[in-house]
């Protein structure tokens, strides 16, 4: 936490390819920085790292606290153009260079409307475990795209959390319950910032604002 009424939040983007990391970024910032498009391939090539400053976000001993909120986007796994090998040098060498003071926060982006089979995930968990070393479980959400689906599907979130099959219900026992579920329905980008930085913020003070430093190896 800085000494200037600011706290610098630190966040990482992963999943795979199509999964809407770009765009939670975009909602996360509130405002279109990262390139968010529907192509046959693979969108994202390079590590981006955009910023804000929300100026009285919160309150600390009676005085009114920013918050510095740094976004890194990454390319996905498995790419269509990038080998796994090759996805994971470029993202550690932009989390080296621009969260020097490390980690608060890896989001592991997933979609809500398709099924989750045994294999899914296993690259972009594998990923976290990497970057962060043993720590990874402790400093690491889930966010699930696509969450109007389960509108549509008349399904609450505890029904799909229920009828997940057993790789997914492990994953967020690992991460210890960090869940949320993205629903831009009805909300303005404004809006939804609010919600999903609100619920991040949660988490990194559940941690007591705690930073993961990065296995370099």
């Amino acid at each position: 936490m800085d000494g200037n009424n600011e706290i610098t939040i630190n966040l990482l983007l992963l999943g795979k390819t199509k999964c809407g990391k770009s765009s939670l970024g975009n909602s996360l910032l509130g405002s279109y920085e990262f390139e968010s498009k529907f192509f046959p391939h693979s969108v994202t090539k390079d590590c981006r790292l955009c910023r804000i400053q929300m100026p009285n976000f919160a309150r600390r001993m009676g005085k009114e606290l920013g918050l510095r909120l740094q976004v890194l986007d990454t390319p996905g796994i498995p790419h269509s153009n990038l080998s796994q090998n090759e996805v994971k040098k470029r993202v550690r060498k932009a989390i080296s260079q621009h969260f020097s003071q490390g980690l608060h926060m890896a989001l592991l982006v997933l979609r809500a409307d398709i099924p989750h089979c045994e294999e899914d995930n296993q690259h972009t968990v594998k990923l976290a475990e990497d970057l962060l070393g043993p720590e990874w479980k402790y400093f690491t959400a889930v966010v699930f795209t696509h969450g109007d689906i389960l509108q549509e599907a008349r399904m609450t979130q505890d029904e799909f959390l229920r009828s997940a099959p057993s790789n997914l219900t492990t994953l967020l026992e690992n991460v210890h319950g960090r869940y949320f579920f993205r629903d831009p329905t009805d909300k303005t980008l404004h809006e939804e910032r609010i919600v999903l930085v609100n619920q991040i913020f949660h988490f990194v003070r559940q941690n007591s604002y705690q930073t993961v430093q990065f296995n370099k190896n």
